[in-house]
C-alpha cells in the first residue's frame, strides 16, 4: 500500500471515529493529508470505498492483536483477552470503536459499509461465543455473545464521552463476573 493511502486511511479513521461516516468529507481529508481532493478520489473513488477499506483494515488489526494475545492465554482467560484488546484499542486512540461508530449510523450507511460493519460484529460474536461454556444452546451462545459485545461497545462509548477509562474497566469486571466459568 502506498504512503498516501496509509495517510488517508489514518486521517479518515481518526475523523470517522470522532465524527462518524457522515461527518467527514474528502476535501477535509485531502487538507489533513496535504493533497488535492481529486487525489483522494483517485485512491478511493467514493467515500464508501474508503469506509469499507477502513473497516477491513480495522478488523484485520483487531483480530491480529486478538490472535497474538490469545495464543498465550488459557481457555479460561480468553474472554479476559478479548476485553483487553478492546481496552487497548480504547486506550491507544481515546475514541470509540470505528465499527461501533459506524454501527450507530448503520441505517444511513451505504450497504457495502453496513455489511462490512455487520461482518466485523458477527466475527466478534463468533470469537466471544468460543469463550463461553460448551454446553450452551446455539441461540443462548449467540445471545450472550451479543450481550457481551454490546456491553463492551457501550462501555467504550461511555468511557470516551465522559473521558473516564475506569468506566470501561467497570463494565469489563461485570462482564467477566457474569460469565465466569
Amino acid at each position: 500500500m502506498s504512503e498516501t493511502v496509509d495517510s488517508l486511511q489514518d486521517a479518515a479513521e481518526i475523523a470517522m471515529r470522532s465524527r462518524g461516516y457522515h461527518g467527514v468529507s474528502f476535501r477535509e481529508l485531502a487538507d489533513d493529508v496535504g493533497i488535492k481532493s481529486a487525489s483522494v478520489h483517485y485512491h478511493f473513488p467514493q467515500k464508501e470505498d474508503l469506509a469499507v477499506a477502513l473497516v477491513a483494515r480495522y478488523a484485520e488489526t483487531f483480530f491480529a492483536d486478538l490472535d497474538k494475545r490469545a495464543g498465550s492465554a488459557s481457555s479460561s482467560q480468553l474472554l479476559r483477552t478479548f476485553c483487553d484488546v478492546y481496552r487497548s484499542a480504547l486506550e491507544r486512540s481515546e475514541r470509540a470503536c470505528l465499527c461501533g461508530m459506524f454501527g450507530a449510523e448503520s441505517c444511513g450507511l451505504p450497504k457495502p459499509v453496513a455489511n462490512a460493519v455487520g461482518a466485523f460484529f458477527e466475527a466478534n460474536m463468533v470469537w466471544i461465543g468460543r469463550t463461553l461454556p460448551k454446553g450452551l444452546a446455539p441461540r443462548t451462545r449467540r445471545t450472550r455473545s451479543a450481550q457481551i459485545l454490546a456491553a463492551l461497545q457501550g462501555g467504550m462509548m461511555i468511557a470516551t464521552t465522559l473521558k473516564d477509562l475506569s468506566l470501561f474497566d467497570d463494565v469489563v469486571k461485570r462482564v467477566l463476573a457474569d460469565n465466569a466459568a
